[in-house]
């Protein structure tokens, strides 16, 4: 697995810990958007005809709506994939 720490540039402990909190919340929106897509949400109803375009588009707005929730905190998941990553990142720093 790699280290998110030692893959992010030299900076300040602030910016390490916006971008752990940042890649928490993309994780916590695509987990979001793959429910969303077996749940059926932004499938069209079959009297629509919206034709194979809006099939292949109607990702994209779950993509957006996902990213939407979990930037407005979500169900709780980007916190504790941020916990997770800031233990393993401390854990791994002190057995350097």
């Amino acid at each position: 697995m790699v280290d998110p720490i030692s893959v992010l540039p030299a900076q300040g402990a602030a910016a390490k810990t916006e971008k752990l909190r940042e890649t928490a919340i993309h994780l916590e929106a695509s987990f979001l958007a793959e429910m969303f897509k077996h749940t059926g949400l932004g499938t069209a109803p079959d009297g629509f005809g919206g034709g194979i375009g809006e099939e292949q588009f109607s990702s994209f707005l779950r993509q957006e709506q996902a990213e939407l929730l979990a930037g407005r905190g979500g169900i709780g998941l980007a916190e504790t994939i941020f916990k997770a990553l800031s233990t393993g990142a401390s854990d791994d720093q002190t057995n350097r």
